[in-house]
């Protein structure tokens, strides 16, 4: 099977090198061209543009930043519409827009490409370990036959309904992620403020009910206040306007997810917007005085 794969970015290039562990025949692009050379170098075809990536594949994947990247990826002059050949299957891994994603497909599927949403959790991490959680919406065939493209890079993956329904299952991810990162950083700020060793904490409290993800994998970055990067704060923002905005249309409050978009459109204000997204405890601690 030949795949191809847009988006050479942090979680991208682990995820092509992956479908090359697999053995699927993969030729990627990316805008910034050198991001290819990693990926190259394992194996991989590059391609100039979406378009001649597409060109042959049964697969395209994407994996870009925002709605308006995606749109110009698979629709835009040099997209994925132009070089697919009917009966292809696009895969877009990123986040984005529900409502824009039904209408991509509908545009797709005029050109008799069928588009899967399979936004994915897990970070850079899951990325690297091919141990991502996908969830998918989208053409039930379509979804049986891209089963095992996708089972190399994920290892829950879950075909939730018609197209939209994975990016709306994303939507919900990230305003729970929102909500326990913060509560892991308020129980870290107090834990630090009160003398305790943290890493016994954690232990001691990750076995029972506050066990979490990111209790697991980012309380280490809250306790010495560094924030390497697992996935940005501002793509984080993003993801969550997402949800708001779907949350609007349906009529549903999120006091929580709201609030957290607040503090984050703080942190990126400061120039924090590209550290991991536990840089939330940034606030708690300075608000503490353990800015340190």
């Amino acid at each position: 099977m030949k795949v191809a794969f847009i988006g050479m970015g942090t979680m991208g290039v682990p995820m092509a090198l992956n479908l090359l562990k697999a053995g699927f025949s993969v030729t990627v692009h990316n805008r910034t061209r050198d991001r290819e050379m990693s990926v190259a170098e394992a194996g991989a075809q590059r391609a100039e543009s979406p378009q001649a990536a597409a060109m042959g594949a049964d697969v395209v994947l994407t994996c870009v930043s925002d709605t308006p990247d995606v749109e110009a990826v698979l629709v835009g002059p040099q997209g994925v519409i132009h070089g697919a050949q009917p009966g292809a299957i696009a895969i877009d891994l990123s986040t984005i827009s529900p409502m824009a994603t039904v209408a991509l497909a509908q545009v797709l599927g005029q050109r008799g490409v069928t588009l899967l949403d399979a936004p994915v959790s897990g970070g850079s991490e899951g990325a690297k370990q091919g141990t991502l959680s996908i969830m998918v919406g989208g053409d039930a065939e379509a979804f049986a036959r891209a089963r095992p493209v996708l089972a190399s890079i994920g290892r829950t993956i879950t075909h939730l309904g018609p197209s939209g329904s994975g990016q709306i299952t994303k939507a919900i991810n990230q305003v729970i992620v929102a909500g326990t990162y913060w509560a892991v950083a308020e129980g870290i700020t107090l834990g630090l403020k009160a003398g305790l060793d943290m890493d016994q904490v954690v232990q001691a409290v990750g076995g029972g009910a506050a066990g979490s993800w990111g209790l697991t994998n980012r309380s280490g970055n809250m306790i010495v206040n560094e924030y390497p990067l697992g996935f940005r704060v501002r793509l984080h923002q993003k993801d969550l306007k997402i949800a708001l905005d779907a949350a609007q249309k349906l009529g549903v409050a999120l006091p929580m997810a709201a609030f957290v978009d607040q503090a984050e459109t703080g942190l990126i204000g400061r120039g924090y917007g590209d550290e991991d997204i536990s840089a939330i405890a940034r606030i708690l601690r300075e608000q503490a005085g353990l800015s340190e």
